[in-house]
């Protein structure tokens, strides 16, 4: 079974990716963003990318088109956690993400609302298990809202403009360092706003 599982993902990467040749490539992009935020494995940054590199001039419309899709699905997650959870829980853990990973999140919340839904929003952290575990938890949902606009909204207008400014070189740049940045950089926002509370 374990080697099963890598090879169920690299179809579905290659699949994802291959929807950039289509001319249902931004419907795919959409849809994609959409289910990610709750059940789908494949993060939409790589249809994103793909399809930025195709058409450099809109790769700020295909930021747009993602971050709706992101943020939509995030709000359909939040209303999967808040009023369906107990009756899909058993489909979801261990097959999206464990129980562990869950109860973490869910403990998280209870501290740290905002931030984190914007660090699972921003960073590479599996932004689903944040989604759902928001409505489990009920938060405030204006405040999730917000919160997913903005992480998301960073994230895929950073790509975005990075690709429309540097084009095809810098995807080597993205692929290797992003994540990578976009944790250093969140570490670094929430850690100044933590000091100045503390030192306040």
């Amino acid at each position: 079974m374990d080697n099963k599982k890598p090879n169920i993902i690299k179809r579905l990467y290659n699949w994802t990716l291959s929807w950039a040749d289509s001319k249902w490539g931004a419907v795919a992009l959409f849809i994609m963003a959409f289910a990610e935020s709750s059940f789908f494995p494949i993060p939409p940054d790589i249809l994103l990318i793909a399809l930025c590199l195709g058409r450099t001039k809109k790769a700020f419309n295909y930021a747009l088109i993602c971050t709706l899709g992101s943020v939509l699905g995030a709000a359909g997650g939040y209303a999967l956690g808040f009023y369906v959870w107990q009756g899909v829980s058993g489909w979801f853990i261990p097959s999206i993400f464990s129980q562990e990973s869950f109860d973490a999140v869910a403990a998280t919340y209870q501290e740290w609302n905002f931030w984190a839904v914007f660090t699972a929003g921003f960073t590479p952290i599996p932004y689903k298990i944040f989604t759902i575990a928001a409505g489990v938890c009920n938060i405030n949902l204006v405040m999730f809202i917000v919160a997913s606009i903005v992480s998301r909204g960073m994230r895929f207008f950073l790509i975005g403009w990075l690709i429309w400014k540097f084009g095809a070189p810098i995807k080597t740049f993205i692929d290797k360092y992003f994540n990578l940045l976009a944790v250093a950089f969140t570490v670094l926002l929430i850690g100044s706003f933590v000091l100045i509370k503390y030192i306040l």
